[in-house]
């Protein structure tokens, strides 16, 4: 009579080369923040205003000069989510006429961070 079965180097190292098991102790909380975050940035537009912003954009005229296609209703509506989200600061100046500017907040610089490998890889990928 044999004892328990040992598990076997070979089987942990087939393990390893499963693209899903690093994904399987992932709980279902984590996936829905997860899927919450991916919808921010997956909207359509919202990407495009974190990375003009994180390439310096600041004024409105900045960003519809970098985000070719846009109107200007969409990038209102998008800008207002994105610091709805915290992502984007809007800074008024009291000037005469009054002055409204955007940055990205730290957060919305971590976030571009993460992101960044998304960028190298679509242009990698662009076909």
């Amino acid at each position: 009579m044999t004892g328990p079965r040992q598990p076997d180097d070979s089987s942990a190292t087939a393990d390893q080369n499963r693209p899903e098991a690093d994904y399987e102790h992932i709980d279902d909380d984590v996936c829905r923040s997860f899927q919450r975050s991916v919808e921010i940035v997956g909207k359509k537009w919202s990407a495009a205003v974190l990375l003009a912003a994180m390439r310096g954009a600041r004024r409105f005229v900045d960003y519809r000069a970098r985000i070719p296609g846009i109107s200007n209703h969409l990038l209102s509506q998008r800008l207002r989510e994105l610091e709805g989200h915290r992502l984007i600061e809007r800074l008024v100046v009291p000037t005469t006429p009054v002055q409204i500017t955007y940055r990205p907040t730290e957060q919305g610089a971590s976030l571009m961070r993460v992101l960044h490998p998304l960028v190298e890889w679509s242009v990698k990928n662009q076909d």
